[in-house]
């Protein structure tokens, strides 16, 4: 392909390189200009509608870059989560009387490392990917610099992210040097019998760091405490948009690079998955704080997600696909709720913070139980469909008793989510709410009709994208 040809199947990227360094400059002499978080928004969404556009589908760069049904659906869905995420975070900034800038830049740059994650055709750009939204990340997540605890979360996050970006290179040292190569073809045919002692022991390097970025148990040490501390718009961003791409890229590696060695890596998810599910549904039971009490509940979800790819074939990673995207929507929106709460100034993030919320805000009540019952997989909310998807598709390959359990650590989830619905509805208030942000508010209602009743239409046409994207891994 030529160079000219490659380009004009990263428009999305360029576009989002583009927006970044205008806005950069801009912002470095207007720094309190609000149309920097308004054409970053604008970039965001060109960016998606150019994503999906793009065609016809190809490799570009080498084979560095894939555009396919795949990467299009995930970055699709990984642009407009960031373009809700650029308004969210402007209000709760300056309501702190912070005015950032750089706010919209970062959430530009990770969406574009995101968008690289998704399409990455072979090792190197894996590593560009997840290094480039890493980056942005460890930043964001200490953004409010006024907030001890905001720094604290930053820090923790990029020392555990630097180990799993060791453990990510490690690995893809191990299998260039047994493969041969780090594009995933290549590696593909290497590993078609099967993978060898040391192809393997880089595999099991590479999907622990994966498992990181996904915040998979038992990689999730840094989950709680980066939820607590980092600002609640920021965990509205990172708490979706970046585990879908990383769980775009956890498939695409296993199905392009290493669908040979199936019955090895299907072992390894499958514990990941358990372990996860069981790590977020009993330490759920003892948080109050509701940010870490969601830190636990996304480790959960993710043993799901990672339920559906251990499946191994293309219903499995549809399922996950379907998954994510519905998780992605429950949670932005359960933190959108978050981001617009506060009493006497201060942000309500606990429990008991939520006493009678019905009786003083009762449509962000409502957006909130709505979520909590999502997440719990209550039918009809989305929740529900998404573990539909991810037990049919264990089931059909033979991971029944996986299937039960996860099965039980949605009971036994249950209680968080049902406490947390009790305290809002049944409790009296400890005073009055300030008055939400309107964005957030906006968002949060917006969200909670997809999660009922908008999803039963939305399935009639994320099923089918799914399953297009799905094939175009190429699992069998």
């Amino acid at each position: 392909m030529t160079f000219q040809a490659s380009l004009g199947l990263a428009v999305p990227e360029l576009i989002l390189a583009a927006s970044a360094m205008v806005l950069l400059v801009w912002g470095a002499f207007q720094p309190r200009a609000g149309a920097v978080f308004t054409l970053a928004a604008v970039g965001v969404l060109v960016a998606a509608a150019a994503a999906a556009a793009v065609g016809p589908f190809g490799r570009a760069f080498a084979g560095g870059l894939v555009v396919d049904a795949a990467s299009t659906f995930a970055k699709v869905a990984i642009y407009l989560a960031s373009a809700v995420a650029i308004p969210l975070g402007q209000r709760w900034f300056e309501r702190r009387g912070v005015r950032n800038f750089e706010f919209p830049v970062l959430i530009i740059l990770a969406a574009l490392g995101m968008g690289m994650m998704a399409s990455a055709g072979d090792l190197i750009s894996l590593y560009v990917g997840v290094e480039l939204h890493s980056l942005a990340l460890y930043v964001l997540a200490a953004m409010y610099r006024d907030d001890a605890k905001a720094s604290e979360a930053g820090l923790k996050y990029f020392v555990l992210g630097a180990l799993s970006s060791g453990l990510l290179l490690y690995g893809a040292s191990l299998v260039y040097g047994f493969a041969g190569s780090t594009r995933f073809e290549d590696i593909a045919v290497a590993v078609q019998a099967g993978a060898g002692t040391g192809v393997l022991f880089g595999l099991v390097f590479l999907m622990c760091g994966l498992a990181f970025k996904v915040s998979a148990a038992p990689f999730h040490m840094w989950t709680p405490d980066v939820y607590e501390g980092a600002p609640t718009p920021v965990v509205a961003f990172f708490a979706a948009a970046p585990k879908l791409a990383a769980m775009v890229l956890f498939a695409r590696l296993l199905a392009e690079g290493f669908a040979g060695a199936a019955d090895q890596w299907r072992q390894i998810l499958v514990a990941i998955a358990l372990l996860s599910i069981g790590v977020g549904a009993f330490a759920g039971l003892a948080q109050k704080n509701l940010k870490r009490l969601w830190a636990y509940s996304s480790i959960a979800n993710v043993g799901y997600a990672v339920l559906g790819l251990a499946a191994g074939d293309t219903q499995g990673v549809q399922a996950m696909l379907v998954f994510m995207v519905l998780y992605m929507i429950d949670v932005t929106g359960f933190f959108a709720c978050l981001s617009a709460l506060s009493r006497q100034g201060r942000p309500m993030e606990t429990i008991e913070d939520m006493a009678g919320l019905f009786k003083e805000r009762p449509g962000l009540a409502l957006a909130m139980t709505a979520f909590s019952l999502s997440a719990l997989g209550l039918p009809p909310f989305s929740g529900f469909w998404a573990k539909v998807y991810v037990f049919k598709a264990a089931i059909g390959a033979g991971l029944g008793v996986a299937a039960v359990i996860g099965l039980v650590g949605s009971v036994v989830a249950a209680f968080y989510y049902l406490r947390l619905i009790k305290v809002m509805w049944f409790d009296a208030a400890p005073g009055a709410t300030d008055a939400p942000a309107p964005e957030a508010r906006l968002i949060a209602i917006v969200l909670a009709l997809f999660s009922f009743p908008v999803v039963l239409a939305a399935l009639t046409w994320l099923d089918p994208l799914a399953q297009a994207a799905a094939a175009a891994l190429g699992l069998a």
